[in-house]
């Protein structure tokens, strides 16, 4: 039976007077939430697997596993529904709020500490297939989409940003129940990794970690800075100045005859349709809500500007609209003048 959860006095605050709070004052952890329940199904996967490793988890303030431990952070706003309320406000989506995103994700992360805990990345064969870890982080990196060198996992074709995240792509995709990976990416050169990997984790199957300490990097409860200041930096993380060049578009899909001055305002179309059509794109595209939800903004300004409005069917509209920020965004990413990706 679940342990009842626990009850805190920031619970009732209003968004405002959360923001204000240190993260170290939250003072949640893992015991008794969904969490613990994804860490067995992930523990259970690698026993299957005759993994010995079983990264230790803390909470710290984001998604993260240290070079010098096998162990894996995971965000505070995952451990209560309030949290994950205001995080859903703050960064409109709660990456791993699901069961199958936050598995998703623990996978990559273990990944990742199956590498720290073997030194995988000092294999010379390791090296050849995935490049060498020392190789700097990237802020930025530019992802080939039509790439089948790298499995497709997380979005962003995350595995293009890394030799450390390509691997852990690859150890994910092979570790998931039921992936198929043979005949999912068979033809591909990412199966050689893929390939590589099985052949490797049976190798390691029943050995010892090479690093078994268990240390916890950057805990939520040494974390001194508000939630205010946290979702500022994280936001300024995913800013992007939308460019004008929508009108064209816009004059395309919308209307500003004065026959048609009694319709629906494109501007309220829009914001009556924006959550779902931005969640919409995220998926198809990767691209974060926020900048969408930034382009968005653009758009309702322009067409507030020149007095246009939504005519025929809304369903229709909705589909070519969608459409129609489906293409902006990916000519953005991948266009001639393409802008660079985040790295998350």
């Amino acid at each position: 039976m679940p342990m009842p959860r626990p009850k805190y006095a920031w619970e009732k605050l209003t968004d405002e007077q959360l923001l204000n709070k240190r993260l170290s004052s939250l003072r949640v952890g893992l015991d008794g939430t969904w969490l613990e329940d994804c860490l067995g199904a992930l523990y259970g996967e690698m026993e299957e697997r005759g993994l010995r490793l079983r990264p230790h988890a803390w909470i710290s303030s984001e998604w993260f596993s240290p070079a010098d431990t096998a162990g894996i952070a995971i965000p505070f706003y995952l451990t209560h529904p309030r949290l994950m309320k205001l995080e859903k406000k703050m960064m409109l989506d709660v990456e791993g709020g699901s069961w199958s995103e936050c598995m998703a994700i623990l996978r990559h992360e273990a990944g990742h500490a199956m590498q720290h805990a073997y030194r995988l990345h000092r294999r010379r064969r390791w090296q050849q297939l995935f490049g060498p870890s020392s190789r700097r982080y990237p802020r930025y990196y530019r992802p080939n989409p039509a790439s089948r060198s790298y499995v497709q996992h997380l979005r962003l074709w995350y595995a293009q940003s890394h030799p450390d995240e390509d691997f852990a792509e690859t150890f994910a995709v092979w570790l998931r129940p039921r992936s198929n990976w043979r005949t999912r990416y068979a033809g591909w050169p990412a199966l050689k990794k893929l390939e590589y990997v099985d052949e490797l984790m049976d190798e390691l199957a029943g050995k010892r970690p090479l690093v078994t300490t268990r240390e916890r990097v950057d805990p939520l409860h040494e974390l001194g800075q508000t939630l205010g200041e946290h979702y500022q930096k994280k936001q300024a993380f995913y800013a992007f100045k939308p460019p004008k060049t929508y009108d064209r578009d816009l004059f395309r899909l919308f209307s500003a005859e004065p026959r048609h001055r009694r319709a629906l305002p494109a501007s309220v179309f829009i914001r009556r349709h924006r959550a779902q059509i931005r969640r919409l794109v995220a998926r198809w595209t990767g691209e974060n809500q926020l900048t969408l939800d930034a382009v968005l903004d653009e758009m309702i300004s322009r067409c507030r500007e020149h007095n246009l409005r939504a005519v025929g069917s809304e369903r229709r509209l909705v589909m070519d609209f969608t459409i129609l920020l489906t293409a902006k965004t990916m000519h953005a990413l991948f266009g001639p003048s393409r802008r660079k990706w985040i790295a998350l």
